[in-house]
C-alpha cells in the first residue's frame, strides 16, 4: 500500500513528485493549489471556483480551449475546487507528457496575459449558471448553504460554499479576480505529482524545464478563523423546498482532517449508514418504514470537520419519528459503542477504500491525488500508511467515546427540509431560514 515516490522542491518553491509505474504506457500530471474558498473574504466569494473555469480558457501561448490539444491525443483532464484546494490533473500516452506539463506550466506562469474582460464575463455567467442548476434548482440544493452557515459564525472560512455568493460574483471585476490568482496560483503555493510510465530522472528534468523560470510568489496569507463558541443547545431550523417528501438533516461541528476523532468518525458513518446491515438503515428503512434512504458521513476539512446524517421520510411519516430513532441509536453507541461484527465490517470498508484508491495513477483519487493530498494537507506524501493505520487502530472503546464527545444532541444543528404547505412535517420548534 506504501507509494514509492521522489520528492523534489524547485528553487521558486514548487514541490515535485514522481511516482514510477511501467505497468500501462500512460502518465498522469496532477496539480494541486493550496487554495480553496476558505482563503476567500466575505463579499469576494466564489473566486476559486471561479479560477477552476477560467484555468481552462487558455493562457498567453495555447490562447483557446484547454480540452482539444490533450484529447487529440488520446488524453483525458478535469479539475475541481474544494474548501481546501484546487486541482487539475491530465492522464496522457506517455508520449504526451512533455505537451501536459507545457500546458500546465502556461496556465500556471502567463494565465493573465489572456485573461480578457471577455473570458472573465462569460465564465462568469457559467459559474452562476452551475450554482442555479446545482443549488438554487435542485431539490435540497440549498441545504449545504444552509448546514454551513449555521455551523460556523460568519467570517469563519466554512461560513460559505465554495461556489460562492452570486451577489459577490456580479460584484466582482476584473482586478479582483487578477489579484487573487497572482496571491495564490503560483509555484510555492503548488504541489505537481507525475505518476506512471516515466523515469524519475526524466521527469524531474521536464518539470524543471517548464516550471523553473516562474517566479515563486510570497507565502500566502493564512485564513482568518475567528473562535467558534461552544454549541450553547440543539438548534432547530426549517427550510421549505420545491421537494416531494420531508428531509431531516441532522450535523455537528467535528475534528479537522487528519485530528483525533476524524478517523473514528468515518468509522461511525458506515456503522450507522454503510449499507443495509447498518444501524439506521435496518431501524428506519426495513423494520419501521419511515424512512425511504438514510445516509451518514464524515466531512474531513482541513480547518474543521462536519458529521452529516440525512433521512428522508416515508410518505404518511413525519420527521419528528425519525429524529426518535436516529437519537435512540446514537445514545445506544454512546453507551455501549459498536458491536464486533460492525468494527470488522467498517474497518474492512475503509480499508477497502484505501485499496481503491491506489488502482490507478491518475484522476480524482488515483495514486498522483493521494500524494498530492498527502503532500499538502499533512506535509508529506507517504503520509498514506499513517493515515490508513489511523483506522486500523480505532477500536470499538475509541469510537464509542468519540460519538459521546462529538455527537451530542445538545450540540447539533437540526435541518427540517419539507414541502411548502407542510411545515407541520418539521420538528417542533424549527426556526425557518432562507439560504442564498
Amino acid at each position: 500500500m506504501e507509494i514509492a515516490y521522489e520528492k523534489r522542491t524547485l528553487d521558486n518553491g514548487l514541490d515535485v513528485i514522481v511516482h514510477e509505474d511501467h505497468g500501462c504506457p500512460i502518465v498522469a500530471v496532477n496539480l494541486w493549489y493550496h487554495v480553496g474558498s476558505k482563503n476567500e473574504q466575505p463579499g469576494r466569494t466564489g473566486f476559486a471556483h471561479l479560477f477552476e473555469h477560467l484555468m481552462f480558457e487558455g493562457s498567453a501561448h495555447l490562447d483557446r480551449g484547454y480540452f482539444h490539444p490533450l484529447q487529440e491525443v488520446g488524453g483525458t483532464l478535469n479539475g475541481s475546487t474544494s474548501t481546501d484546494r484546487t486541482n487539475y490533473w491530465e492522464v496522457v500516452p506517455a508520449g504526451a507528457l512533455e505537451r501536459a506539463l507545457w500546458m500546465e506550466s502556461d496556465r500556471m506562469g502567463y494565465l493573465l496575459p489572456a485573461l480578457t474582460q471577455q473570458k472573465f464575463e462569460t465564465q462568469r455567467e457559467v459559474v452562476l449558471n452551475e450554482r442555479r442548476q446545482n443549488y438554487e434548482n435542485r431539490p435540497y440544493g440549498l441545504v449545504p448553504m444552509a448546514l454551513m452557515a449555521a455551523l460556523h459564525p460568519p467570517g469563519h472560512p466554512y461560513h460559505w460554499v465554495t461556489i460562492g455568493d452570486p451577489d459577490d460574483l456580479r460584484a466582482a471585476d476584473l482586478d479582483d479576480v487578477k489579484a487573487f490568482f497572482a496571491t495564490w496560483y503560483h509555484p510555492a503555493n503548488a504541489s505537481l505529482a507525475v505518476a506512471g510510465d516515466v523515469r524519475a530522472a526524466d521527469a524531474f528534468a521536464e518539470v524543471r524545464r517548464h516550471f523553473e523560470e516562474i517566479p515563486g510568489g510570497p507565502p500566502p496569507p493564512p485564513p482568518a478563523v475567528p473562535d467558534e463558541p461552544d454549541p450553547d443547545g440543539e438548534r432547530r431550523l426549517l427550510l421549505v423546498d420545491r421537494v416531494e417528501l420531508p428531509r431531516l438533516y441532522l450535523a455537528w461541528r467535528t475534528p479537522p482532517l487528519f485530528a483525533a476523532g476524524d478517523a473514528e468518525l468515518d468509522l461511525l458513518a458506515e456503522v450507522l449508514c454503510g449499507g443495509k446491515a447498518s444501524r439506521l438503515y435496518q431501524r428506519l428503512v426495513r423494520e419501521r418504514r419511515i424512512a425511504t434512504d438514510v445516509t451518514a458521513a464524515q466531512s474531513s476539512r482541513e480547518l474543521a470537520g462536519s458529521f452529516f446524517i440525512a433521512a428522508t421520510a416515508a410518505p404518511g411519516h413525519d420527521l419528528a419519528e425519525i429524529e426518535a430513532v436516529i437519537a435512540a441509536e446514537l445514545a445506544i453507541l454512546q453507551a455501549d459503542g459498536p458491536a464486533d461484527d460492525e468494527m470488522e465490517r467498517a474497518r474492512t470498508s475503509a480499508d477497502a477504500d484505501f485499496v481503491y484508491r491506489t488502482q490507478t495513477v491518475g484522476g480524482f483519487g488515483g495514486r498522483s491525488d493521494q500524494l498530492n493530498l498527502y503532500n499538502v494537507l499533512a506535509g508529506d506524501p507517504g503520509y498514506g500508511p499513517v493515515d490508513r493505520r489511523r483506522y486500523a487502530e480505532a477500536d470499538a472503546a475509541a469510537l464509542r467515546r468519540t460519538a459521546d464527545r462529538c455527537l451530542r444532541q445538545d450540540g447539533r444543528i437540526a435541518l427540517s427540509v419539507v414541502p411548502a404547505g407542510s411545515t407541520a412535517a418539521a420538528l417542533p420548534g424549527s426556526v425557518q431560514v432562507h439560504p442564498k
